[in-house]
């Protein structure tokens, strides 16, 4: 039997690979959009969905279940950028990115789990980013959202051991896709002292998504954690550097650390 695979966020991007890689490899998917109507062409079958709404989540969840009475796998996908200096980003945009990128896949989380327990069997995973192991300039509050959902998914993942339930983050780093366009830019004031620093930081990490990698490569990493019987707690997927970051993160002092990072932004 096929298993059932839901992804948020699968009508482009990532989401949208990961659902066409797996739907060949024999996987039943669904994936998500806040409007479905706008994919008629998609090769699996869109459902309605926006993670800041938890009735849609419920209603989202029912229509899996009515079609194919199990979800063997829920992908966290949905997810929206953000960038701009801490102090300047408006609070309600900063609530806004938590709803979608932490608060949003925990209640996806609670709303599939009673299915999990009930089949005794599930698999969860989270994908977060390589900016959530680092504050990163001018993209404080994405890393921030993206770091609280790592951390959570290791209790979770402890909570759920009696269950058969398991769960792990996938962490890309850029991959060549839409992103950029959906993110919440804040505007680079003429009176700023950010002005500067902030609109070439604002230009480089844009030239960083159009240089990404092709995002089969998560495609195909998703699929192996899937296969893998079990799965580690955290994996990352990305271009060396990237992923290197996160081990000099660790090893080195944190004032060197942070001169790096503001190097390489031209801090």
């Amino acid at each position: 039997m096929s298993k059932v695979v839901l992804i948020t966020g699968g009508s482009s991007g990532i989401g949208k690979s990961i659902g066409e890689f797996l739907q060949q490899k024999g996987f039943k998917v669904f994936g998500t959009s806040r409007n479905p109507e706008n994919y008629p062409n998609s090769k699996f079958p869109i459902v309605a969905l926006d993670v800041t709404k938890p009735e849609t989540i419920s209603t989202c969840i029912a229509e899996v279940l009515k079609q194919e009475n199990r979800i063997d796998v829920l992908i966290n996908n949905a997810g929206a950028g953000i960038t701009g200096p801490v102090e300047e980003i408006p609070d309600e945009e900063i609530k806004r990115n938590f709803e979608t990128n932490f608060f949003g896949p925990i209640n996806v989380i609670k709303a599939t789990l009673p299915t999990m327990r009930a089949q005794n069997s599930g698999l969860i995973i989270n994908i977060t980013s390589i900016a959530g192991y680092m504050g990163l300039p001018f993209r404080g509050v994405y890393s921030a959202s993206k770091g609280a959902l790592e951390i959570i998914t290791e209790a979770f993942r402890m909570e759920l051991k009696d269950f058969n339930i398991e769960m792990t983050n996938v962490a890309p780093g850029d991959f060549a896709t839409n992103i950029a366009a959906g993110r919440y830019h804040a505007p680079v004031l003429e009176d700023s002292p950010y002005k500067e620093k902030y609109g070439h930081s604002l230009k480089t990490m844009d030239e960083h998504v159009d240089e990404g990698g092709d995002p089969k490569e998560m495609a195909e990493a998703i699929y192996k954690v899937i296969e893998t019987k079990s799965p580690k707690i955290h994996y990352k997927v990305g271009a060396f550097m990237q992923k290197f970051s996160i081990v000099l993160k660790r090893v080195l002092p944190d004032k060197m650390y942070e001169k790096l990072l503001m190097n390489h932004y031209k801090l």
